[in-house]
Parts: C-alpha cells; structure tokens; sequence
C-alpha cells in the first residue's frame, strides 16, 4: 500500500484504537503525576514512572538522558522524518500541577504511542520522539537540553498546553486555540554590598544595601509608566535585613523581565538593568548583577496551527487557528520554535469560570477524568499532525519555509 493510497480517516481509526486499548494505563500514569507534584529537576517519580511505562511496552527509553537526572528519552522507528513530542510534568510550589503539566505529558505521551504505532501498522519509514522535558516553571529545561544536542536533527516539535476554556478573559468560550504567542522572558539576579553601621548611633559610617535595593525597585515602578501593554517585569525580595538597629550590608534580588519578542526584552532588560545600577550608584553601593534563563518567545507555524485545527475537528472540537493577542505568560518551548517548527498550543479543559493556571482550581481541574480525556484527543491530534509531517512532502516544506521566515523576521 501507498502512502497516498492511505486515507487519514483510516489513520485515525488506527490511532483512536491504538490508544484505546491503553485506557486503564494511561489513566492510571496521568493520575500518579498529578497525585505527586514535584518541583523544577526533582521530578524523579514522573521520569520513572513515565520511563517504566514505555519500557513495559516495548519502546527503547534512554533514562536521565542529555545530562539531565529527570529527563528521558524515547525513540520509534526509522527513517524519514524525526517527529518530536514534549512532556512536561513539573509542578508549582504549594500549588501542585495547578499549570496541569500532567496532563501535558499525558497528551504527549498518547502522542508518541499513536505515531509509533500507525508508522509500524503501514510500514512507513518516518521515527517518532518522545522527550522529557523537566524544569518547564523554573529552569529552563528546554533550554539546557537544546545545548545538550537532544533536539538535533529534528523536523517538527509538537506539544499542549491545557488552560480554561477562555484562555482570553475578553473572548468567546472555545476547545482551545493552536497558535498562540507568548512573551519572551530572562530572570535579572542582583546584589547589592554596602557596610553595616550602628542604625541609632552612627549611621553616617553606614552605606544603606536596602536603600539601594529599595531604590532600584522604586525606578523600575516608574518606569512601568512607559511600558508596551503586553510588556511584564516581577521581583521578588529574597534577603533584606533580619533587624531594624543595623545599617544592612547586604541585599538580594530576584527579577522576571517579560516582553513579546526577543529584540523587545533585550532592550527592556537594559533598562531594568539601568533601574537596578541607579539604585547602587544613588547609595554608593556596589551591585553584583547576572542574567539567566532566557525563554524565547515562541514563533508561530501557520502550517501546524492549521492542521491541528483540523484534527481536532475531527473530534467535534472548535479550535482557533491563532489568535494575535499575546499570551503574557512564558514557555521554553519557544527557545525550541527557534531551533525547529514547533506547535505549542492550548486546549481547554472543564474548570470553574474564574480558574486559570497557576490557581488551585486549576490544579484540581487538570486531576479530573474530563481533562484526561481531552488530553487524549489532544494527543491523537498531534500524532495525526506528526502523520502528516511525516507523509506529505508538500506540507513539510511548507511549514520549513514559514519557519524559517518567522526566525528571519527577527
């Protein structure tokens, strides 16, 4: 049989059983992540629990792969294409998977079982990839695996993220949106050094470390004032003075600088950067200051955004191709979408009207049979897209050549 002799209703039939016949399983996966949320590169019982599941069902895993201890690897297939699939399954302090990464997994997991299994029912040379991506809310996992090499030689990287069924406060209620933009972000450490002094009786010996910090926050509040709408900067104070009699020493920092491309945050954190040296040089302190953890903005890929549309048509669900409005918040998966065409999108799960990621609510909605079950769809979606990269020689390259004009615009 012919790849185009193959009809993509047949395909999906393959996939729907395919995954059908691993209900109770993947049920059972998906609710042992939600039910043990760890933090950013301390995800041991998801990669092993993940990792265990695959090697029960036959599928070569590379545990701890790429230097990290929490990622993993796992490779179908052989020849043609390499289709990628991320799975995300760290969770929020306090809050447990209220950003739903289990089910981001589950969806990517269901993903690769699918494409894995329809290459080898029709023969077709093409290999599916399933990758352990940890450290998603803080970390940078992507980006530390992309230096690591885990993403050479990949075609397309595909990926989902659940959200409410208004991602957009202001919008009509929908299954979700498949391209959506998200702001580029880099973290700002600072510290500020100055002399301790007796507070009530010779503060003039003292060079105030607080005052400085204090400063820097104060000119970053005024210059918000001049801030792009979708443009974001948050701080958080993590050593200030323990007593209110010493002239404090010494001060510490931690910033998020959030912009909706990369040129934009590059010049916003220069002047975050200036806020922050304004505040040392005010005091006469002297400041320490280190970036890291850069998240990319993600670039768009109408190609994919398309065919994730269909798909999930297929399954009676309403799907926006993209919407123009940023999404404030940051992944890095955009540092992928600059390495490949990358589909990042957004589904929508049953939660209360007013929950949102990153809010218990959303917690408890993203551990429900509901959301599972659109995981699922969401993941024979995205295998059906994987399908299509893999077969349709077209529409590959037509989705290489926007990719490659979304990083030339830059």
């Amino acid at each position: 049989m012919t790849v185009t002799a193959i009809d993509i209703e047949e395909v999906k039939a393959s996939v729907d059983a395919a995954l059908q016949a691993l209900q109770t399983e993947l049920r059972e996966l998906n609710h042992q992540i939600w039910s043990n949320p760890e933090l950013a590169y301390e995800e041991h019982l998801a990669h092993n629990a993940i990792c265990d599941f695959l090697d029960a069902q036959g599928f070569s895993v590379t545990r701890h792969a790429y230097g990290l201890d929490t990622s993993f690897e796992a490779l179908s297939g052989s020849g043609g294409r390499l289709i990628n699939f991320n799975a995300e399954y760290d969770a929020l302090p306090d809050i447990g998977h209220a950003c739903g990464h289990n089910l981001i997994s589950t969806s990517s997991i269901a993903a690769f079982l699918a494409l894995s299994f329809v290459l080898k029912k029709y023969g077709i040379p093409g290999r599916a990839q399933l990758l352990g991506t940890p450290a998603e809310e803080n970390g940078g996992g992507k980006a530390k695996l992309i230096d690591a090499g885990a993403y050479k030689g990949v075609d397309i990287s595909l990926m989902a993220h659940p959200g409410p069924q208004k991602i957009y406060p202001d919008e009509e209620a929908c299954d979700g949106i498949a391209g959506t933009l998200m702001n580029a972000r880099k973290n700002i450490h600072c510290e500020f050094t100055g002399r301790n002094a007796h507070a009530g009786g010779n503060p003039w010996e003292g060079i105030n470390a607080l005052d400085a910090l204090v400063s820097s926050y104060n000119n970053v509040a005024v210059l918000r004032q001049q801030l792009l709408p979708d443009q974001r900067i948050h701080c958080a104070f993590l050593d200030t003075p323990k007593v209110a009699n010493v002239i404090p020493a010494y001060t510490k920092a931690f910033w998020q600088v959030r912009s909706p491309t990369l040129k934009g945050l590059n010049t916003l954190i220069g002047k975050v950067r200036n806020c922050i040296e304004a505040g040392a040089l005010a005091t006469g302190c002297q400041v320490k200051i280190e970036e890291d953890e850069l998240y990319t903005d993600v670039r768009l890929n109408d190609t994919l955004c398309e065919r994730y549309s269909a798909h999930m048509g297929r399954y009676n669900r309403k799907v926006l191709q993209r919407h123009d409005k940023v999404l404030t918040g940051s992944s890095d998966i955009g540092n992928v979408s600059y390495e490949t065409p990358t589909l990042h999108t957004m589904f929508a799960i049953p939660a209360p009207p007013t929950s949102f990621p990153h809010h218990p609510t959303f917690a408890a909605a993203a551990g429900t049979d509901d959301a599972h079950a659109e995981a699922l769809i969401v993941g024979k979606s995205l295998a059906l897209i994987g399908w299509d990269m893999v077969v349709e020689a077209a529409m590959f390259d037509t989705a290489q050549r926007q990719w490659k004009d979304e990083i030339a615009k830059e």
